[in-house]
């Protein structure tokens, strides 16, 4: 609590110290513009828009996000429509054409209708705003970005079409764990699969007919995964990235909570969206006002919009809900015309698109893009005759991922929020709702496929049998609005009804680990009058409570081994917070993380299917070692027993390598470190490179408590969490607080590219301020916008 009073605190001074200093004035000109326009950047370097009109403000939204994040922004776009080996030459082939196969190549009409009316217009005004930035420094307005020189490339010109064509960034990933589950099938039998992902509700998977698991290998994966990965570069050139989006770090926590659980007497919406840490962070920040038009709140840089914030009337906020929204598809192919696959009895053509490919330094190249009645083929392996296609929701039309929110921002209630989400496509998403009337709600929405005779766990045969049947309804899928228990949350869990037909409907049986929903629930169901404060310090709670039920095994572990034993107690004594001064938290995370699976799958899984397996899911993990049975041996109990004292053991000792042997002297924040490195960092002169950086800072947390700090087990680094997070006071908007992480700029070289960092690391928050006086009070810097008179060139 106390650092939550001193963010506070710090927020007024700051708040106050701006308000003092007159902001500094910049006035431009600026083509495209229609009428004259106002940015204020407060003194966190989150941009206050006030434009004349609706097409304005999102102008000069894509505007000012070239003026923060032109680099980042300009990768994002060349990375999902394949352009990378214009830049950066001939290694990115490969790469360009994995991303080109997920393209949405339907009809354009049909993509925008999906979204409303008035995303396209304000896409292309989005668009517009990047463009005009992006001709300033073609035309010696504005220097080339530093990013830019470092690299060797130059910001190209966007359309509105770029924006939601891009699908490799669709989240609700599930064929990786369809290719294990098959490869552990085909090494031991799908029975062994039980420790590689807990299932739920309670599920029995089988092969499906017709598909022989021995025929999938890791290699399927390849174009997969170079389509959704991070850009990395490699040799001299280091390391250049994306965001890598590992599924361990798509996650999230947010409720909406009822006045009548609140201090205030007015509802109060919390989000904060996990996914990998960088430099720049993913999320930006932004305000728009216009008449009739006004949002404020997060959403990645590259859409318009906003995707979490509120609009004045209304809040909303999402997590993940992990519904199963793609399959892949196994063909018999025609050995004497391996584009030719068998379907209902006969043989069917592939469709083969051919494209060019440009490369710096070297001729283009064409390359052929191979697709089925399903989906872009990833695989081939014509020795077997054997093809590999994904069908994905992401493929279909209204599903760019997050763009939807172009239709819930603008909702007035909660009729029009819930209409708003019914053409929701991807990705699938809890979607939380509180207004200023004092009706909270919450939506699972998204586009989940019918799979009339199978569940999604495995790949299947593509001849025709096994087929998706349309989606489901709306309605179809669970939602709330005004619960008696007067609030809501999610984590990503099994949230599904107790009631619930999900073997009809087949949803998912991938959720999320559970631990962080039952830390929330716990909390918000014992407080009555729930404050700010309170809702940011569950934001931030490092409580793990997984370590509860492996305290409970531990209890009858008897031993004599005295390192073993000082183990048990530390964690018996331990308080289950993973701060980053705990010496529980340091030996409870190395544990779980990187020893107890392992010996658990050691024991338990055939050693022909261990590589596929991993260190198994630490839920089914537990799962199995609550309720020992003959999988680990004649003496179920003693071979349990026997796993945490070994795996307990081999954590104890790394830590004693790494820390020293006085546990005393033990502290999670020594190995647990955060540092967000910008991308380019092994390319920057070694004089600037530290002011490319985070800096670096000891991290409470992990990936299963609230404070979500999921780390690198290699060395410890955090790598995935909650790079923003906001609390909104829902009707008194001003008391609402926010937090990015490193920074709002993307440039070095700007006081904003990292000075939010020591402050998110630390628990804290700034304000989000919303009306117009509290924006002036905050104000460092006023920037005046006046049409130039020149028009754009038409992009492509």
């Amino acid at each position: 609590m106390q650092r939550l009073v001193s963010a506070a605190v710090l927020a007024a001074l700051l708040c106050s110290t701006a308000a003092i200093a007159a902001p500094r004035q910049e006035t431009l000109s600026v083509a495209g513009l229609a009428k004259p326009a106002e940015i204020r950047i407060d003194r966190w370097g989150i941009a206050h828009i006030y434009a004349a009109d609706t097409r304005d403000a999102f102008f000069l939204q894509g505007y000012n996000v070239a003026r923060d994040r032109l680099w980042q922004v300009d990768l994002w776009r060349k990375r999902g429509l394949g352009l990378l080996a214009k830049d950066f030459g001939p290694d990115y082939v490969a790469q360009d054409r994995a991303a080109r196969l997920f393209l949405y190549r339907g009809d354009m009409a049909r993509e925008w209708n999906a979204y409303g009316a008035g995303a396209k217009d304000n896409t292309e005004a989005f668009v517009a705003g990047l463009n005009a930035f992006v001709d300033e420094i073609a035309a010696g307005k504005r220097p080339l970005p530093r990013e830019f020189q470092i690299a060797g490339t130059t910001p190209d010109r966007w359309s509105a079409d770029d924006v939601v064509r891009i699908r490799s960034h669709g989240l609700t990933r599930n064929v990786p764990n369809e290719v294990g589950r098959a490869r552990i099938a085909c090494a031991a039998g799908i029975e062994a699969a039980r420790l590689y992902k807990h299932i739920e509700p309670k599920w029995e998977t089988k092969v499906p007919a017709g598909l022989d698991p021995c025929d999938i290998t890791e290699a399927v994966l390849g174009d997969y995964e170079l389509a959704t990965r991070g850009v990395r570069f490699t040799g001299s050139q280091a390391k250049l990235a994306m965001l890598e989006i590992p599924p361990e770090a798509i996650g999230s926590n947010n409720w909406t909570v009822s006045g009548s659980r609140t201090a205030s007497g007015r509802p109060i919406l919390a989000n904060d969206p996990h996914r990998e840490h960088s430099t720049p962070s993913l999320r930006y920040i932004v305000h728009m006002e216009a008449p009739g038009f006004s949002v404020i709140g997060a959403g990645e840089p590259a859409l318009p919009g906003v995707s979490i914030g509120h609009n004045g009337t209304v809040a909303f906020g999402l997590t993940i809900f992990p519904a199963d929204q793609e399959d892949l598809y196994v063909y018999e192919t025609d050995p004497k015309a391996p584009g030719r696959y068998r379907y209902a009895g006969g043989w069917t053509d592939m469709t083969t698109v051919t494209e060019t490919i440009a490369v710096k330094g070297e001729a283009p190249r064409k390359v052929d893009l191979h697709f089925t009645r399903h989906g872009p083929v990833v695989y081939a392996d014509p020795a077997k005759a054997r093809a590999f296609a994904v069908r994905s929701v992401w493929a279909e039309p209204g599903t760019s991922a997050y763009f939807g929110s172009m239709g819930y921002m603008t909702a007035k209630d909660w009729p029009s929020f819930r209409n708003a989400l019914s053409d929701w496509g991807a990705p699938s998403e809890n979607q939380v709702f509180a207004d200023t009337k004092g009706d909270i709600g919450w939506v699972a929405a998204g586009k989940v496929p019918k799979r009339p005779n199978w569940d999604g766990l495995m790949p299947i045969p593509g001849d025709g049998r096994y087929e998706w049947t349309g989606f489901l309804k709306l309605d179809e899928l669970p939602s709330t609005h005004n619960p008696a228990s007067g609030w809501f949350a999610s984590a990503n869990q099994l949230n599904l009804p107790a009631d619930y037909p999900y073997a009809e409907r087949k949803v998912g049986f991938e959720w999320s680990n559970a631990a962080r929903m039952r830390r929330i629930e716990e909390v918000l169901a014992a407080k009555d009058k729930l404050t700010l404060a309170d809702a940011m310090a569950l934001q931030t709670d490092p409580t793990d409570v997984t370590s509860r039920r492996m305290n409970a095994l531990l209890a009858g572990v008897k031993t004599d081994d005295a390192k073993l034993a000082s183990a048990i107690a530390l964690l018996r004594d331990w308080d289950q917070k993973t701060s980053a001064d705990s010496a529980g938290a340091a030996l409870y995370e190395v544990w779980i993380t990187k020893h107890l699976g392992k010996a658990a799958v050691a024991r338990a899984v055939p050693q022909a299917a261990r590589a596929a397996m991993g260190n198994g899911d630490i839920a089914a993990v537990m799962a199995l070692l609550e309720a020992p049975d003959t999988s680990l041996g004649a003496d179920p109990v003693a071979a349990r027993d026997a796993i945490l004292s070994e795996s307990l053991l081999a954590a104890f000792g790394e830590v004693a390598g790494k820390l020293g042997p006085d546990p005393q002297a033990w502290a999670w924040g020594k190995l647990h470190q955060a540092r967000f490195d910008h991308a380019l960092t092994p390319k920057v002169p070694a004089a600037e490179r530290e002011a490319w950086s985070s800096g670096t800072t000891p991290m409470a947390g992990t990936a299963l408590s609230p404070l979500a700090a999921t780390w690198r087990p290699n060395d410890y680094r955090v790598t995935a969490g909650a790079s923003f997070r906001m609390v909104l006071d829902v009707g008194a908007w001003d008391n609402s607080m926010a937090i990015n992480t490193p920074g709002q700029s993307g440039d070095p070289a700007s006081p904003h590219f990292r000075d939010l960092f020591p402050i998110w690391a630390k628990g804290q928050y700034v304000p989000l301020s919303y009306s117009r006086a509290a924006v002036e009070a905050a104000t460092e810097t006023v920037i005046s916008l006046q049409p130039s008179g020149e028009a754009n060139t038409p992009s492509r």
